[in-house]
């Protein structure tokens, strides 16, 4: 197949008598004629599926030949259709020069029990670079019971005679033993999720189309066929036949078909029903063989066999042929999650043709129906029209208003219009008034103005108004006015009663028994959100088991509903919408059931589930990894072992030099004026004291000062937690042990004033933290909270920096110290809700960051100036698709959801935009980055470099910066 893509692709080139559309028909016509897989009709044909190169040459030679007879024959196969579709986007993609390239792959964390499996949560796969699709279809078969176990007791031929013959099935046997390897660490691995590297690689290996998404997808189902199609039990599980009955040319036939993925049109239809209708069903076209018989042709499918599992492919995609590129239609398209099949089967022919006919005539009817309402409902010959029973009922309303004898612009005070000039008014048209000239002469009258007129004058009309009417008038009018309008009322209601029962007739014409004998339940629904040349792809599938629809993303699988499922999958929601859908026969159970022991009765779970060969594979995989989780672990504990000894080691004298080198605040100098303030103060009050009764008062002294600051409810821009430790302390109820020996550390800084007070009661100070014992505080503990606290004034460094510059609208520059300050912030309110800074604020500022990026790096890529246009998807690659993870790794914040979905609409604009060939390849680069839905967070640079604040100064920028965010919020900031 993919040297039939290339070779299209290559003949290009060389068909200059041909326009792109001909040529793209013609390539159309080449599959649909000329590739045949299974067809029982039509023996005398090329077959493109093996590697005969010749044949593959006649059948482009031959369609080119043809390219003006332009024709479909009957007995055209699903098969033969996706392939079809597959050249027709390789084609465009050729001719669009649409390139893509794999999408920046994530690291995983250094950390394996991030990595490490959840009991009985599903394992997911690992996006190795544009392989969502991959693990979408992967996923949606593994978790068919019996297409799994079939997988994993293949096994390869094991004498050389039984290897397979031909290339395509030798190619399969790689494929198929990394394949089983793939499932068995789905089965039971002890990772949260898995690399799939080497399986994609054999396939794209085997197409030698890496580039081509829709290629890989299309021929899963082919790659994975082993061995002769007799003996195949793929062809079981998937394929299934149906009959090709009809007219073609007057003369009628009857051919039996074998198919695996049912393709259907989307476009034009509301429901999967619709859809199946008119795929079933081609109705009659003139033939095109030849000009001079116009003979009518149609055919009609029926389904002779289902298969257990039916493949619904559904035809999202279209070619345009003016802007010479495949577009992506995202109309609504309902599915229901029990399917029946009944109306489409053979044996029910006659019945469905039966009903079909009556369908058709209660449509008829009810379209007639429509004509009728609409009529009553949008009434008038001119372009605005309304209900005939408002029109009536107004009518009625005017009928019925007090009569008035003046004109509406009489008794309207007289005066001049402004510049000295009057209104020119024609007199009011009265009943018996006269015609001559002074009748006809126009009258000065001035004209109300509002704005310069303290009141309306009183006697002024305020609604229309008949000027004349009798009692008897009104009487009559008001009778047939009310009759007409409950006429209309009672006309509208029995209309619209009887399109309601016509549609309840359309919806259960199937609904009786005998037509709800074959039900397919809902398995799978793969989905796809983007546009036609970029994208990613996701599944939903159902857990029978635990009866929850699961949503597997790469490597995330988290429980979904229903609801969930019908909003991305319907169509019309963002850009996401469902393109292919599995169902299974409900009355095969075997296709989910669970495997039991045949010796003691029980299901079959985890490694038990595997062969030997994999279960040993399995397990030392698990090995591996556990082993992985061990070594981390050793690593960790040596590190905390060696950080507890350095902290062991600390003398006392560097903790007495804390204070000063590594002040909390930041600024000794601050620190020791509250000291010595708090140790005059209390010298004041005990002149003739000791100098350890000095320190303790002091200690109360500058404790009570700073429990006052900690109970004083202040204003965002006055935060007291940044003036002092002891209140960051008390917000978050630190133990009393903690603040007791930091304020001890205060009063024993050598620095303290040169005055033989202070010497007497920092010794004082220094003696008591000497006898403070080990077991009464807890060091580690003591390290933390002054740890956090430095953390917190660092996470204040980052957010006023971050703040200062988004307001001078720098935004680059304020991106990463936002990044940090919410980083930084989220960790200490893990802790507690007083650790950190209002996170919604941060968040807020984050979020506008990047919107206000992202517009920036559109203006510039509308641009079209090569310098302009690299500069804005540098901008976009380094720093907005960068961060995008943080916005989507909490779902809970919507606003962040929202302001993703606007930056990747905005970039998907453009793909239905007329544009350079380079920058559309650029774009095409750009945009699965983009839209890429995983919350696997990329690892950013070390933090930008805090400058020295002192106390003081911190304080001073913090209040300023929150004071201009106040002045500045509009209450379209939301805050």
């Amino acid at each position: 197949i993919s040297e039939a893509v290339a070779f299209l692709t290559e003949k290009n080139a060389k068909v200059p008598q041909q326009d792109e559309a001909t040529y793209y028909q013609t390539a159309q016509i080449t599959n649909d004629r000329y590739i045949s897989v299974g067809s029982q009709a039509d023996t005398n044909v090329i077959d493109l599926t093996g590697d005969d190169k010749d044949d593959l040459q006649r059948a482009i030679a031959l369609s080119l030949e043809e390219s003006n007879r332009a024709f479909r024959e009957t007995g055209i196969t699903d098969e033969e259709q996706a392939i079809s579709r597959v050249l027709e986007a390789s084609i465009a993609e050729n001719k669009a020069s649409l390139k893509r390239t794999h999408t920046e792959v994530w690291s995983d964390s250094p950390n394996p029990h991030d990595r490490k499996r959840q009991e009985n949560c599903p394992v997911g796969l690992k996006n190795v670079g544009n392989t969502c699709w991959f693990s979408a279809v992967i996923q949606s078969l593994f978790n068919l019971l019996e297409f799994q176990r079939l997988v994993l007791h293949y096994s390869p031929p094991a004498r050389m005679q039984d290897l397979p013959r031909n290339q395509k099935e030798h190619r399969n046997l790689p494929f198929m033993q990394e394949l089983r390897h793939l499932f068995s660490l789905l089965v039971g691995s002890k990772r949260k999720y898995v690399d799939p590297s080497r399986a994609v690689e054999i396939l794209k290996d085997a197409f030698k189309s890496s580039e081509s998404q829709q290629v890989s997808f299309c021929h899963l189902h082919t790659i994975i066929e082993w061995g002769e199609k007799p003996k195949n039990p793929m062809v079981d599980l998937f394929y299934g036949r149906f009959l090709a009955v009809g007219v073609l040319e007057g003369k009628k036939f009857e051919n039996t078909e074998m198919f695996g993925q049912y393709p259907l049109q989307v476009n034009g239809f509301k429901d999967l029903h619709e859809c199946l209708e008119a795929a079933m069903i081609e109705g009659e076209i003139e033939s095109l063989h030849s000009t001079e018989n116009s003979a009518k042709s149609g055919q009609e499918h029926w389904f002779t066999e289902l298969p257990p599992v039916l493949t619904f492919e559904l035809s999202r995609f279209e070619f345009n042929q003016t802007l010479g590129r495949p577009e992506k239609i995202h109309n609504k398209l309902e599915f229901p999650s029990m399917l029946y099949m009944d109306r489409y089967m053979d044996r029910n022919r006659d019945i469905t043709r039966i009903k079909r006919e009556e369908i058709r005539r209660l449509k008829e009817h009810l379209t007639i129906l429509q004509q009728r309402l609409e009529r009553y409902l949008s009434y008038g010959s001119g372009p605005k029209r309304f209900p005939l029973a408002d029109v009536l009922q107004y009518a009625m309303e005017f009928a019925s208003s007090k009569p008035v004898c003046t004109s509406p612009l009489e008794d309207v005070d007289t005066t001049a219009l402004p510049g000295g000039t009057t209104a020119q008014l024609p007199p009011p048209a009265r009943q018996g008034s006269g015609s001559g000239p002074q009748a006809q002469q126009q009258q000065r009258v001035s004209i109300h103005k509002p704005f310069t007129q303290s009141r309306v004058p009183p006697d002024l009309p305020m609604h229309p108004a008949p000027r004349h009417i009798t009692e008897e008038e009104l009487r009559v009018l008001e009778g047939c006015l009310h009759r007409w309008r409950s006429e209309v009322e009672n006309d509208t209601r029995d209309l619209q009663a009887s399109i309601s029962r016509i549609h309840r007739t359309i919806e259960l014409m199937y609904s009786d028994k005998s037509m709800m004998q074959v039900p397919y339940r809902l398995h799978a629904v793969l989905v796809h959100e983007g546009q036609a040349n970029a994208g990613h792809y996701w599944a939903y599938i159902f857990d029978p088991h635990q009866q929850q629809w699961m949503k597997y993303n790469d490597i995330s699988v988290t429980k979904s509903s229903w609801e969930e499922l019908v909003r991305d999958s319907f169509g019309g929601y963002r850009n996401a919408s469902a393109y292919c859908l599995m169902y299974i026969d409900d009355k095969k159970p075997f296709l989910i059931e669970e495997e039991f022991d045949k010796e003691t009765g029980q299901m079959l779970s985890g490694l038990d589930k595997l062969p030997p060969d994999l279960k040993e594979y399995v397990e030392a995989d698990n090995k591996l990894f556990v082993r992985e989780m061990e070594e981390w672990d050793t690593l960790q504990a040596r590190k905390l072992q060696q950080e507890k000894l350095a902290l062991a080691a600390a003398s006392v004298a560097h903790d007495l030099e804390y204070m000063e080198q590594q002040s909390p605040t930041g600024d000794s100098k601050h620190l020791q004026e509250d000291t010595e303030r708090a140790i005059s103060k209390a010298a004041a009050e005990h002149d003739e004291k000791s100098p350890e009764a000095l320190l303790n008062t002091a200690v109360k002294v500058e404790y009570t000062r700073l429990l006052r600051f900690a109970q004083e409810d202040t204003p965002p821009e006055r935060d007291y937690r940044l003036q002092h430790v002891i209140v960051y302390f008390i917000h978050n109820q630190a133990p009393k042990k903690i603040v007791e020996r930091t304020l001890l550390m205060q009063f024993a800084d050598r620095n303290l004033g040169f005055d033989e007070r202070c010497k007497s009661i920092m010794k004082v100070a220094r003696a008591k933290l000497e006898l403070i014992k080990p077991d009464e505080v807890n060091m580690e503990e003591y390290e933390m909270w002054h740890q956090d606290y430095r953390k917190f004034r660092d996470t204040t460094v980052f957010l006023l920096i971050g703040l200062e510059l988004f307001l001078k609208k720098s935004y680059v520059e304020a991106l990463m110290y936002l990044i940090f300050a919410y980083q930084y912030n989220k960790e200490l309110l893990a802790k507690g809700p007083y650790r950190g800074h209002d996170e919604e604020l941060i968040a807020h500022y984050r979020r506008e960051c990047l919107l206000k990026l992202n517009e920036h790096a559109a203006v510039l890529f509308e641009t079209g100036e090569e310098t302009e246009v690299n500069a804005g998807l540098s901008i976009m690659n380094e720093l907005v698709v960068a961060c995008i993870p943080l916005l989507l790794v909490d779902e809970m914040e919507e606003k962040d959801m929202v302001a993703v979905e606007d930056m990747r609409n905005r970039w998907c604009s453009y793909l239905g935009q007329e544009m350079e060939p380079n920058l559309q390849e650029k774009l095409t680069d750009f945009l699965p980055k983009l839209l890429d839905c995983s919350t696997e967070i990329k690892s950013f640079h070390d933090p930008p470099k805090l400058p020295s604040y002192s106390t003081l100064e911190l304080c001073e920028r913090y209040g300023q910066v929150m004071t201009s965010l106040t002045l500045s919020r509009t209450p379209a900031d939301g805050r």
